[in-house]
This record gives C-alpha cells, sequence and structure tokens, in this order.
C-alpha cells in the first residue's frame, strides 16, 4: 500500500511539474504575443525552455508532445494542398529539386568555411553544415565515430536563428500584416471537419512510420492530410488553441535541446558554428531571391521556400502571408526527402573522399 501511495504521489509531482512548465511556457508565449512575434507561442515557449535548461533546472518534457505537435501543425499545413494549389506547383517541380541539390552544395561550402575556422575533421563540419536536423546528424555522428555534441548544437543553432529571425524580418518587411495573429486565428473550422484533419495525419504518420520514412510524424502527416485536401475531403483548419498548443509544445522541445551541457561540449566550437549557421542562411536567401527572380513568384514566398531549415516555422510564415502556403512546403518536402534518405551515403562518401585525398582538421 505505502509502494502505491508512493508511486502515486511520485505521478502526481511528475504531473504538476509538467503542468508548471506548460504554465511558464505559456507566460512567455504571452509575452512574445504583446510584442507582436509572428510566431509568438512557438518563440515563447523556445526561449522559456532554453532558459530554464540553461540554468540547469529539469525540464520534464512528455515523450509524445512532440510528435502531437508535428502532426496539428503538419495536417494544418496540409490543408492548403488543394486540387488547384497542386496544379499550380507542377511548373516548380525542377526548381524545387534545384533548390534541394543547392542546398546540400552550399552546406559543402559551408563545411569547408567551418573546417578552416574551428580545424575540426571534415565529417563533423559536414554533418554540422548540411541542414538534416539534429536527432539524424547525431546519429550519424556516432556512426562514423565523431564527437556528436558540437554537431547537435550546429544544426540546434541553424533552427533556433531561422526560428527567430526569418519570421519576423518576413513580415516586417512585407509590411501588409498588421496582426499575425488575427491570421491564425479567424480560419473557418468545424469539429467534424477538424476531427477527419486529424484522423487523416495520424493516418499518414503511421504508415510512413511503417515503411521507416524520416520525420514521419511530420512528413506523413503532411501526406495524409495533403491527400485528404487534394480529394476534396470534408477537412477544415483546427481551432486557434490548438495551433497554439501545437506551437507550445513544439518551442518547448526545441529550446530543451539547447542546454548548458550541450554549450559546454561545444565551447571552442561556437563563433564558428555561429558564422557558419549565418553564412547558410544568407547563402539560401541569396539563392530564394534568384529564383524569385527567375520564377516569378515573390520573394517572401521564395526566401521561405529556401531556407535551410525549419519547414514548420517557414509554413506558418506563409500561413501568416497568406501566400505561397503550398509551395513553400512543397519546397521543404521535397528537401527532406532528398537529403535525409541520402544523408547516410553523402556523408559515407564524404569520409572515403576525405580519407583518399588527405583531408583531415588542421
Amino acid at each position: 500500500m505505502t509502494d502505491h501511495n508512493g508511486q502515486f504521489r511520485q505521478a502526481l509531482t511528475r504531473l504538476l511539474h509538467v503542468l508548471l512548465m506548460y504554465c511558464g511556457a505559456l507566460l512567455f508565449g504571452i509575452l512574445a504575443h504583446w510584442v507582436r512575434f509572428p510566431l509568438p507561442w512557438m518563440i515563447g515557449a523556445m526561449v522559456f525552455a532554453s532558459t530554464v535548461r540553461l540554468l540547469e533546472q529539469p525540464l520534464p518534457i512528455p515523450a509524445m508532445t512532440r510528435q502531437i505537435g508535428q502532426i496539428l501543425i503538419a495536417t494544418s499545413v496540409g490543408l492548403s494542398f488543394t486540387p488547384e494549389a497542386v496544379r499550380a506547383m507542377d511548373s516548380l517541380l525542377l526548381p524545387m529539386v534545384g533548390v534541394a541539390i543547392a542546398t546540400i552544395a552550399l552546406g559543402f561550402v559551408v563545411a569547408a568555411v567551418l573546417m578552416r575556422i574551428t580545424r575540426v575533421d571534415v565529417i563533423t563540419a559536414t554533418l554540422a553544415s548540411i541542414p538534416m536536423g539534429p536527432v539524424e546528424s547525431a546519429i550519424l555522428a556516432v556512426k562514423h565515430r565523431v564527437q556528436p555534441g558540437p554537431i547537435v548544437f550546429s544544426q540546434t543553432l541553424r533552427i533556433i536563428l531561422l526560428v527567430v529571425l526569418i519570421p519576423p524580418a518576413i513580415v516586417a518587411l512585407d509590411g501588409t500584416i498588421q496582426d499575425p495573429i488575427r491570421v491564425l486565428s479567424q480560419t473557418h473550422w468545424t469539429v467534424p471537419g477538424g476531427v477527419l484533419l486529424c484522423l487523416s495525419g495520424i493516418a499518414g504518420a503511421v504508415a510512413a512510420r511503417a515503411v521507416r520514412l524520416a520525420n514521419p510524424f511530420f512528413v506523413g502527416s503532411l501526406g495524409g492530410a495533403a491527400l485528404a485536401a487534394a480529394f476534396s475531403l470534408p477537412i477544415t483548419a483546427y481551432p486557434y488553441p490548438v495551433l497554439v498548443l501545437a506551437q507550445v509544445f513544439l518551442g518547448v522541445w526545441l529550446g530543451a535541446v539547447f542546454d548548458r551541457d550541450l554549450l559546454r561540449r561545444a565551447k571552442g566550437f561556437i563563433p564558428g558554428a555561429i558564422l557558419a549557421a549565418i553564412l547558410l542562411i544568407l547563402l539560401c536567401l541569396a539563392m530564394g531571391l534568384v529564383l524569385a527572380w527567375m520564377t516569378g513568384q515573390s520573394w517572401q514566398v521564395m526566401i521561405l521556400s529556401t531556407a535551410p531549415g525549419s519547414v514548420t516555422e517557414m509554413a506558418l510564415t506563409a500561413k501568416i502571408l497568406q501566400e505561397g502556403l503550398a509551395v513553400v512546403t512543397a519546397f521543404h518536402v521535397i528537401r527532406i526527402f532528398i537529403i535525409l534518405p541520402f544523408a547516410s551515403t553523402i556523408i559515407a562518401l564524404t569520409a572515403r573522399l576525405a580519407s583518399r585525398w588527405g583531408l583531415h582538421a588542421e
């Protein structure tokens, strides 16, 4: 009986910690909303979580919250894949593939700069520079026997910089959006339509996980919702509080990765990683502007489309702009499907060539 009481108290204490954590994240989201950030709940939650972790305080994150957040956001994005939107994207398929390949090439350019600045080995530099996500790059780091800490730091830093810099800058420079929150909060929704949207996303996520696709909870959910939209099923958006919840879940998860232990492991690597992340963002920004000129698409849409990562945040920003949501999402999904499945091959080939040509950190 005593054991059961002790387990109950532990579970109650953990639940209380989780509730307090998300209350703190919501409070930071309210502050970000007050200063009119485009993605206030995600950015606020991310700042809160990273602050707590940098103070070396525990942050009990339920394991399923990231997947729930990804499913909710991905299905919201999938709504944009109507038959009309899909037909409009036909002419952009070649640029989509080209941007994905060019992003890999730019990643190698940044890796060369990173090697020069930090004197790390070519595998560490490549894994830190090509946008493939912290988890995927860490797994490859262990496989190739290099330290994952600096690589996770670089990948996480790039995502954080993209989230903090790109959406506010795009919305500010666009100048037509007076209230970013209103665009997301006034979307039409119904209970049956929202439930059907969620179920289509869950089905897609289950299917993607069964065939072992990379990032199944986002890519699979997006695919499920996109198919439902393309076949004109009676799906609708979610009520705005659901999107708030999803942003908070993802913001807390992202911020929690950025802890003091990660900073310690990457201490001498930090200045070069910051420069490399900014360089990759600037190179992709330039690519977006060139692509806007070549395709006739708006510069806002092309910059969001060519951003090196953060598909969730770039898609939400396009939704705020009410322009090019399906195009932005498609560019990122094509890049994901080209980079992640072939990431292991890219790194293995890089290691082989580096060994043959005698490339190493100086």
